[in-house]
């Protein structure tokens, strides 16, 4: 429709600019995703650590805007005790706008996929995937880390029990 096409045009305007911050941003959350004591690995092209971070590098210029993590506590309950517990990051499906989002694969997009299947393919039950949006970075790795500390706090109750 004309209003659509008028949509997108205004939006392709300021395009180069979102991009820059997304990318940016998800860099700063990938490091610190990579860093904490509660996630066991980190999917960005951006992180040096990365598989293909050396081909990412030669054949694009920005990372893009979503970075995913595994939490080392490897259960359904965990992810969920995350994507719950965040302010700013909202859990859904649809990825890529200017507002934080974060998705649990396992129990959304890859619901319908047998778990067998799901687990071979590297869709673990604590994968979870983040769409970073243009909120200040500073207040997405708080709400992060505030959400991480629910996995954190659940881990040390379970092995104190143990």
């Amino acid at each position: 429709s004309p209003h659509d096409s008028w949509l997108v045009i205004r939006g392709i305007e300021t395009l180069h600019l979102r991009v820059k911050e997304h990318s940016r941003s998800a860099l700063i959350v990938a490091k610190f995703l990579h860093s904490h004591p509660a996630v066991k690995k980190v999917y960005y092209p951006g992180l040096t650590t990365h598989t293909n971070h050396d081909i990412a590098a030669r054949q694009q210029s920005k990372f893009g805007g979503i970075v995913s993590f595994t939490l080392k506590e490897d259960t359904e309950q965990a992810a969920k005790d995350v994507v719950c517990n965040t302010v700013l990051f909202k859990l859904a499906e649809s990825l890529g706008g200017v507002k934080s989002l974060l998705c649990h694969p396992a129990t959304m997009t890859h619901k319908s996929i047998p778990a067998e299947k799901r687990q071979s393919a590297g869709v673990s039950d604590s994968l979870i995937r983040l769409s970073v949006g243009l909120e200040d970075v500073d207040d997405l790795l708080q709400d992060l880390g505030k959400a991480l500390a629910k996995v954190s706090v659940s881990n040390k109750i379970q092995e104190a029990v143990s």
